[in-house]
């Protein structure tokens, strides 16, 4: 993601928090965490998590909402095109903390 700030709060033993800030209308690679569970806090502006067989599935998650989203579980953020995204994001598992990948299978695959 291009307009993509991080802020670190704190590291250690498998666990992280950092404040992010994205910009309006970014959108990531396909990606996962490996044996990490994300937890998200949305304070500004919206995202859209695409997930499932094929990309099918999705929330959007806008400022006051809350939503994990579990290890190994294969997706891509889209921040909403009327603001910047910033959230409070924890990550508790362990290493490494991001893979990307091509996408998720189809269904059945």
């Amino acid at each position: 993601m291009s307009g993509t700030e991080r802020r670190q709060q704190f590291e250690r033993e498998g666990r992280w928090a950092d404040w992010i800030r994205n910009d309006a209308g970014d959108v990531s690679d396909w990606h996962h965490h490996a044996a990490n569970d994300t937890y998200v806090y949305v304070s500004r502006g919206s995202v859209t998590i695409e997930f499932g067989p094929s990309g099918t599935e999705s929330i959007v998650a806008r400022a006051g909402d809350f939503f994990i989203v579990p290890s190994r579980t294969i997706h891509r953020e889209t921040t909403g095109h009327d603001a910047d995204l910033e959230a409070f994001v924890v990550r508790v598992g362990g290493e490494p903390e991001h893979v990307n990948v091509d996408g998720p299978e189809a269904a059945g695959g």
